[in-house]
């Protein structure tokens, strides 16, 4: 489902890059890359989302050359580390985004991704009065929005704490289950790989390896 082909790419201005990355992941599989903070994790979620271009190397998605397409043709969901949560939106204009980038409207999607997500009772609030879970479950419920078939996930557990955590890992073996979704979850917890991954990957010194 998912496949880079010797990726390269150079940050401007301060002389880190990511060069001849290779990476395969099957339909249907949670994978779990881990790796140490500043490796380019989420670098390279941002490449194979179209965020970012490589300078070399191709993406294929379902054997189809993504590599030149923009980020909403793509069928691809991202949840950044930072959730990036509109400030003055409502949770239901926040997941509806996805949708009208797409020129879409569906309320009744809208309606069972919140059910799904056990947020329809905040739908009609602001992100400032949300925890940390409920923020972390509008976020992935605007990526499914746009009905993908990868979601792309960078660090999502780092800023829950231990009993959060646990619902929150049930929450997305679940969705993944549920939504037919290959996942491609980018952490530097052992744990996490460990209870989430049916495919464990490493991203060291600039390969992606077995772990």
């Amino acid at each position: 489902m998912i496949s880079l082909k010797n990726i390269s790419w150079k940050a401007a201005g301060v002389g880190f890059s990511l060069q001849n990355v290779s990476l395969t992941i099957p339909s249907n599989t949670y994978a779990v890359l881990m790796g140490s903070t500043g490796c380019g994790k989420t670098s390279l979620l941002e490449i194979l989302c179209g965020l970012r271009q490589p300078s070399e190397g191709q993406i294929f998605l379902d054997d189809r050359n993504v590599t030149r397409l923009e980020p909403r043709d793509r069928r691809i969901g991202y949840v950044p580390q930072d959730l990036a949560l509109f400030p003055g939106r409502l949770v239901k204009d926040q997941i509806r985004f996805s949708l009208q980038m797409r020129g879409l409207q569906d309320n009744d999607l809208i309606q069972r991704l919140a059910d799904d997500l056990g947020i329809t009772h905040l739908l009609d609030r602001l992100p400032d009065q949300l925890s940390g879970g409920e923020k972390q479950r509008v976020a992935l419920a605007r990526a499914l929005a746009a009905q993908p078939r990868v979601l792309l996930l960078d660090e999502p557990l780092s800023a829950l704490d231990e009993s959060t955590r646990e619902d929150a890992m049930t929450l997305l073996r679940s969705l993944q289950s549920k939504h037919s979704l290959t996942v491609l979850h980018v952490t530097h917890s052992r744990s996490e790989a460990e209870a989430l991954g049916q495919l464990r990957l490493r991203f060291d010194q600039g390969q992606v390896i077995p772990g």
